[in-house]
């Protein structure tokens, strides 16, 4: 049986908790504590984006090279994608795009554009569900397979494209659907916080503060909610690439 790695956690913390209880019996020292560190391992998994604990997640690249990784999530978005892209072009700059499949149905000119303009497109998912980790297995694959039918139709590669789960959540049923699809998943290691604040020049500080070689920086050009918007990434993003170019 060819497990994931999710699995093969769960099977291994209950065998510890089932081995404690039969050595210690039922007390805090036996069952209380084994279940806490295991629960605290399970929510790991779970919340921390970058967590490899169920599913190995890509959060950085190499120190030793002086690259760093532009990330932008939840487009495309007709009034702010076209606006990263020309920021873009202008410093010669290139991206990964992961774009929300029913927001791309929608756009599938911008998506041509990013890939003529050598930019990556990533899956977003279809939907950007806050419950998608409770989706069934089968369910979760639909929703990968659906958004990647439609980044294949741009890029005419079989490649796998890469995915980044919303808000970057991992539940084991979504590691088993990773699994089953052999799916590369790339989270972040700086986060601009561009949802939450739309004084661009605080998110470019606040990137530029914390970046460091081979880094994966997480920006959004995009919304979860059809109709909304966010233009904090586009305003911050040439006052990031000045900043990274300056060094």
């Amino acid at each position: 049986m060819d497990l994931c790695r999710a699995d093969k956690v769960l099977l291994a913390g209950g065998a510890a908790l089932a081995t404690s209880a039969a050595l210690f019996g039922a007390s805090t020292g036996g069952l209380g504590v084994p279940a806490a560190a295991f629960a605290a391992i399970l929510a790991d998994g779970i919340f921390r984006p970058s967590s490899s604990t169920f599913y190995p997640t890509l959060s950085r690249g190499p120190r030793a090279r002086a690259q760093v990784a532009l990330t932008f999530d939840d487009g495309p978005d007709a009034e702010v994608t076209p606006r990263v892209l020309d920021t873009l072009n202008e410093y010669g700059a290139r991206a990964t795009f992961f774009m929300i499949g029913r927001h791309l149905e929608r756009a599938m000119s911008i998506g041509t554009r990013v890939v003529a303009e050598g930019h990556e497109i990533g899956n977003h998912s279809w939907a950007h569900s806050y419950l998608q980790n409770f989706y069934s297995v089968r369910s979760l694959l639909g929703d990968i397979e659906r958004t990647e039918s439609l980044i294949r139709t741009l890029t005419r590669s079989a490649a796998v494209p890469l995915y980044r789960a919303p808000v970057g959540l991992k539940s084991p049923r979504l590691a088993r659907a990773a699994h089953a699809r052999s799916l590369r998943i790339v989270a972040w290691s700086v986060h601009s916080r561009d949802t939450l604040d739309s004084n661009p020049k605080r998110v470019a500080e606040r990137v530029l503060a914390k970046i460091r070689p081979g880094d994966i920086v997480l920006l959004h050009d995009g919304h979860q909610n059809a109709g909304a918007h966010r233009h904090s990434g586009a305003d911050s993003l040439p006052l990031i690439l000045q900043g990274l170019r300056a060094r």
